[in-house]
């Protein structure tokens, strides 16, 4: 059963601001209240991929050897609708 999420009230959210955020960049999720209801919750986004460089995918990737062939090229074509 999951953890139940942290819960902040306004003013503390306000105070706390950034110690919040680095916990939802750790996964947590955070509940904030006003008079002892809920009315919002801080979630992380999700992580965007990283790449350094270029190469960065080498070795995932699988190219067949007719990836650019006219019949490779009309299949595509014809899955977008422009043939």
């Amino acid at each position: 059963m999951p953890e139940a999420a942290a819960q902040f009230n306004i003013h503390d959210a306000k105070t706390n601001l950034s110690r919040i955020i680095d916990r939802v960049e750790h996964g947590e999720e955070i509940i904030i209240s006003r008079a002892g209801t809920p009315v919002a919750k801080v979630i992380p986004l999700n992580p965007r991929v990283h790449r350094v460089n270029r190469g960065s995918l080498a070795g995932q990737l699988v190219v067949t050897d007719d990836w650019d062939s006219p019949e490779v090229n009309d299949s595509i074509a014809r899955d977008f609708g422009l043939a």
